[in-house]
């Protein structure tokens, strides 16, 4: 079982003992460093609360919110909700932050706080490291009783996201009514139930829905693999449908499913829009992460754009587009990021612009997959040995490939003309992960084989 207190928020599974796990105490310790790291900039914060469809929901928001307003801190509670549609709230309602309650897509028995800062964007690092440094001294303050916070509760937030989807510049909201798409979406009986699928029906798709009662338990794994996603690829071809959606717990993430009920591809999500965009002149720029398909870069220089990498996680895509002037960017998990409508993934948004760019290019999904640069992903990792360190292999390998192209921002990335390696440690566990590309899934596979051989043997010479 695990207790993961990072610069991101804090991530566990449910029950056990606490300080090993996500516990009641665990939870209020937590909530209250962030409230106090709140009080620090703002005497009376006001805090925007809300979380996916897990059973264990209910339990942190009930702890999170007694914990806040017993530090003076007022909280509107949204209840059921998106990780985005929290990201956009907190700057309409100018509030001084907020906390959504999901893991994200880990399984059941997983929850998490996901903490934002006063513009609705992932805290910094550096004030992720401020509030677990609270967290471990245990500073916290409680108010007396003619100070305690106020709650207000509110369940027009989701109404409000829909609002500004519809309302954005890039969306074709008339043109993709005219077209009557049947779309079908597995909610995975989380939150995309209250969101994708309002959205979706007033750009005038017909739905048919998947698993869309929040019943507290997931009806299969929320990675959205193929593996994990055979009723939904089944039912698009059953239904005749035009597409597929996939949208992870809190809907920050978004996969498709092509008309003859395969998968479009997670890494392509990003990219399709992408082109989509590029070719209406809407952006000139974009950003990934260095573990995203290269397939990005290919299509901005299609276009005579600019493509920038960034290091792994939201937080540094989003910086990057800040330093850029990019208004796109994403992630290769689907994770699709609209600067000038909010700096966070969001799934509402990424399946508003694949439909506009269906209408634009009047075309069908599997045919849009076949004008795009298509490359193969591999994904390995290597065992750490304790006396090993992985700051001292990828010195090794840099020094060896001192003459390559290379990046050195998050770990190693290493661009090949004809394929790339990104070598990183993981924060979470001891391994070195190995990320490949080329263009053919066996390729892939090799270049990935032939480096985790290669770090063997440095182990080997240590």
């Amino acid at each position: 079982m695990t207790l993961i207190k990072s610069i991101s928020g804090f991530r566990g599974t449910i029950g056990g003992r606490p300080g090993e796990n996500l516990t009641p105490v665990d939870i209020v310790e937590s909530a209250a460093a962030y409230g106090e790291w709140l009080k620090e900039s703002a005497p009376r914060p006001l805090v925007i609360i809300g979380r996916d469809g897990r059973s264990t929901g209910k339990i942190l928001t009930d702890l999170v919110r007694s914990t806040l307003l017993s530090q003076g801190i007022d909280v509107i509670d949204i209840g059921l909700t998106t990780t985005p549609t929290i990201e956009m709230y907190i700057p309409f309602k100018k509030a001084d932050g907020g906390i959504i309650f999901s893991a994200s897509h880990n399984p059941m028995n997983w929850n998490a706080l996901k903490l934002f800062n006063e513009v609705g964007e992932f805290i910094s690092a550096e004030d992720g490291e401020r509030i677990i440094e609270i967290s471990q001294d245990r500073a916290f303050f409680f108010s007396k009783y003619t100070s305690i916070g106020a709650l207000t509760r509110d369940d027009v937030a989701i109404d409000y996201h829909i609002t500004q989807v519809l309302d954005h510049p890039w969306v074709r909201v008339e043109d993709i009514r005219k077209k009557e798409y049947r779309v079908v979406v597995d909610c995975i009986n989380s939150t995309g139930s209250i969101s994708m699928i309002p959205l979706l029906e007033k750009l005038g798709c017909t739905v048919i829905p998947l698993f869309d009662e929040i019943t507290g338990e997931f009806e299969h794994d929320p990675e959205p693999l193929e593996k994990n996603l055979e009723v939904l690829l089944e039912t698009v071809k059953q239904e005749s449908a035009d597409l597929g959606i996939s949208v992870d717990p809190d809907v920050d993430r978004i996969a498709f499913i092509t008309e003859q009920g395969k998968m479009f591809g997670e890494e392509y999500t990003i990219v399709s829009i992408a082109d989509y965009l590029f070719d209406n002149k809407l952006i000139d720029r974009s950003v990934s992460n260095l573990s995203s398909t290269r397939a990005l870069s290919d299509v901005c220089h299609r276009y005579n754009g600019t493509y920038q990498a960034s290091a792994v996680g939201e937080v540094n895509v989003v910086t990057k587009m800040k330093e850029s002037g990019a208004d796109y960017g994403g992630e290769g998990n689907g994770g699709v990021i609209v600067g000038n409508l909010h700096y966070g993934r969001d799934a509402l948004i990424g399946a508003a612009l694949f439909l506009s760019g269906l209408t634009h290019f009047d075309i069908t999904p599997s045919a849009w997959k076949a004008r795009l640069p298509i490359y193969q992903m591999s994904k390995m990792k290597v065992a750490l040995q304790p006396t090993i360190s992985p700051d001292n292999i990828l010195d090794d390998l840099e020094h060896r490939y001192k003459d390559e192209n290379l990046d050195l921002q998050d770990g190693l990335k290493i661009d090949f003309p004809d394929y790339w390696v990104h070598i990183r440690k993981s924060n979470t566990e001891p391994i070195i992960r190995i990320y490949t590309e080329a263009p053919t899934l066996e390729r892939a596979k090799e270049v990935a084989r032939s480096f985790k051989t290669e770090i063997q043997e440095l182990f080997d010479a240590k």
